[in-house]
Order: structure tokens, then C-alpha cells, then sequence
């Protein structure tokens, strides 16, 4: 079977039909021409989806519609056999396991930087590796476009974007004002907490991308361009990648009950979670030049979820231990990978700076309120407790 007809779902850049042009402009080509206003800037025409480029070399995308953060590599330069349609059924399958991977790094960070007199909270650990391999990836993301254009996919959103969470870090924040670990201390030490928790994380994340990114640029030049994939091996890992998110389902039943609130339900909601972002994104990223609408609106409803998630594990009487074991599912699996801190961290590091400063506090802000809105008026009517009180096998 022949490359082209092997990869039927594949995206056309240049074709003589009526629809050509939508193609180019759902892909426009990548250049990295500057202009002389503020610093170094790429028009939203000229930076198409080369954002690792830009933020090595700290640059500045002007528009957030053409961020093509999650979308697959589809540069001028790569042959057209190569570069597929976003909801290409091989894209949409190598979520699959990306996603997995993901969720399962996340907890295994978790709880290997868990423990008594911890210096930093645990959650920084996963932003700071998921947000530096974000950037290391979107840097080689044309040689994985010329080696299998999904990989990309798989590693940005399904990967990077399942590893850090938006909604837990926002979570972590909000309970930092309130205090839910009843820790001894005054209304300051609350006040540190959450500024400490809010600040150290814009820091690690931003910079891990761009550690990534400038390590990223200094190796590619001794990197060699692996040969494409056939036809077969496509289609095999495509089949193994929808093999391995079914087999979630019995390693949920199967596996003892307690390994359930620990990781095999969150299993079972990681590709639903990522999914929805994925699919926000690229519906809803190009209907806004000021910042990434669909990352927005991922990353403030999945906090606003997680928040109501919260709330329902703390009403008391609690639910069974079964129940109990899928809302700690859905917090951590489906919350988990709706939202991404580490596309946003790359987002945010590609704008020009006053957009980026603006997607970043409204983004931040709007967190903060709905958790306000959802979770404090809950504690504070007195009818749920800061602490959890579902109970577990």
C-alpha cells in the first residue's frame, strides 16, 4: 500500500479544488520574518504554528487565533501525504495511550514528592516536567511531522497536557486562602501560602517551556529525521493505541478495590478529559485574536468541575466507597486532562506581552472566582467540610 493511499485521512496543503483555500488558512505557513514593533514579533499570517521557534528565539506571536499548539504539524515544507486533519482517526487514537501515560505520570509524581516536611508542593513537580517536555516537543514538532504527525499530538496534548492540570493547581490555590489543612497560622500565613502556590507556578512553568525550547534548538541540528513509518505500522498502532484505553475498563474491576481512588478509575476518564480539551481547542482557538478561547474555557470549566467535585466529596453522609472511587476518578482523570497548564504556560510565553499578561490573569482570576463561587460558599454555609469525607476501601 503506497503513503497516499495509506493515509486517507490525510489533509491536502495544496489542491485545485474551491475548498483549497481553507485548507491554507487553517494552516497557514510558518515563517519567522520579525518586525520592528515592541522587539521581535511574528505576524499571525508569517508565525502560523511555529511557536517553539518563537519562544527560543523570543519572539512574539501577535494573534491567538493561529496558536497551533494542539493541532498537527502542518508546515509548508512537509509533503502533503504527511500532514493530517486534527480529528484524523490516527490523531484521535494515539490520544488514547498519551493520555493514559499521562494521568499515570501525574499520580506517580504526586506521590513520590508527597511526604512529611515537603519543602515545595507536590503538584509543581508534574507542571514543571510536563510544561519542559511541552517545550522540547514543540520544537522538533516539523521533524515529527515529517517522521508521523500524530506523535506530535500525542506527546503536546495527550502527554504533556494529562501530566499538568490547571484545575488542581487552581484548587491547590483557593484551598491555600482557606486554609483546608487547618494548619496553625493567621490570616498571613494564608495570604503567602496562595501567592506562593500562584507565583512559583507561573515561574516554573513558563520557564521549564522555554528551557525546553532553547535545549530543544541547540539538539536539533544533531537529531536525524527518522523514516516515515509504513501504512502498516500506522494502522497497527492505531489499533494498539484503542487496545490499550479499552483495557482501562477491566483493569478497573479487575485490579483490588483500592487501587480504584488511587489511579485505575482516573484510568478510565483520561482520553474523555483530554478529548474534550482537544476538541475545544481546535474548534474554538481560531475565533479569538486577543488569547485561546477554547484553553480558557477548558481550564475554567474542568476547575469549575473539580470545585464541584470537591464539594460533593465533602457533604457528609459520604457516598459509598464505589462512588467515592469515581468522583476521585473524575477529579483526577477527567478534570486532570480537561485542563493543561502546560499548553497554557506555552501560550502565554508565544503572545505578544500585554495579551499574554491579560490571558494569564483572567485566566487565574476567573479560577479563583468560580472556586469561590462553588467551593466557599459551600464551606462557609456550613453544610460541607473543607476536608473530604468520602471514604475509600
Amino acid at each position: 500500500m503506497s503513503e497516499e493511499k495509506g493515509a486517507s485521512t490525510l489533509l491536502p496543503l495544496h489542491s485545485s479544488s474551491p475548498n483549497a483555500g481553507d485548507a491554507r488558512n487553517d494552516f497557514p505557513p510558518s515563517s519567522t520574518q520579525k518586525t520592528s514593533v515592541e522587539g521581535s514579533r511574528l505576524s499571525s499570517n508569517q508565525a502560523g504554528s511555529n511557536v517553539g521557534s518563537a519562544i527560543a528565539r523570543h519572539n512574539s506571536i501577535e494573534s491567538a487565533e493561529h496558536l497551533q499548539v494542539d493541532r498537527p504539524p502542518a508546515e509548508a515544507s512537509l509533503q502533503r501525504s504527511k500532514v493530517y486533519y486534527p480529528l484524523s482517526p490516527h490523531v484521535l487514537a494515539l490520544l488514547m495511550p498519551a493520555s493514559v501515560l499521562g494521568v499515570l505520570a501525574r499520580l506517580g509524581l504526586d506521590a513520590l514528592s508527597t511526604y512529611n516536611g515537603q519543602k515545595i508542593f507536590s503538584l509543581a513537580y508534574t507542571q514543571a516536567v510536563g510544561c519542559f517536555i511541552m517545550g522540547f516537543s514543540l520544537e522538533f514538532k516539523e521533524s515529527l511531522g515529517r517522521f508521523y504527525g500524530p506523535l506530535y499530538t500525542a506527546i503536546t496534548t495527550g502527554f504533556c497536557g494529562s501530566l499538568t492540570t490547571f484545575s488542581g493547581w487552581q484548587v491547590d490555590v483557593f484551598n491555600s486562602w482557606v486554609n483546608s489543612t487547618q494548619a496553625h497560622r493567621d490570616w498571613r500565613g494564608d495570604v503567602m501560602d496562595g501567592i506562593t502556590t500562584t507565583v512559583y507556578t507561573f515561574i516554573i512553568s513558563l520557564t521549564s517551556v522555554w528551557f525546553g525550547t532553547h535545549l530543544a534548538s541547540l539538539l536539533r541540528p544533531f537529531v536525524p529525521v527518522l523514516r516515515p513509518p509504513s501504512a502498516a505500522v500506522r494502522y497497527t498502532l492505531t489499533s494498539l493505541s484503542v487496545c490499550v484505553y479499552a483495557a482501562t475498563f477491566p483493569v478497573y474491576f479487575r485490579l483490588p478495590a483500592d487501587y480504584r481512588h488511587q489511579a485505575t478509575a482516573a484510568l478510565l476518564f483520561s482520553y474523555p478529559g483530554t478529548l474534550t480539551r482537544y476538541i475545544l481547542s481546535i474548534s474554538l482557538n481560531p475565533r479569538l485574536s486577543l488569547f485561546p478561547l477554547g484553553t480558557y474555557v477548558a481550564n475554567s470549566f474542568g476547575t469549575a468541575l473539580l470545585g464541584a467535585l470537591h464539594v460533593i466529596q465533602g457533604m457528609s453522609p459520604s457516598a459509598s466507597p464505589n462512588a467515592c472511587a469515581l468522583l476521585q476518578g473524575l477529579a483526577d482523570g477527567y478534570c486532570g486532562c480537561l485542563t493543561t497548564v502546560s499548553t497554557f504556560a506555552t501560550e502565554i510565553d508565544a503572545l505578544v506581552e500585554w495579551k499574554a499578561w491579560l490571558y494569564a490573569a483572567l485566566s487565574w482570576s476567573t479560577g479563583q472566582i468560580v472556586l469561590l463561587l462553588i467551593m466557599g460558599s459551600s464551606f462557609w454555609a456550613g453544610h460541607v467540610s473543607e476536608q473530604l469525607s468520602c471514604r475509600f476501601v
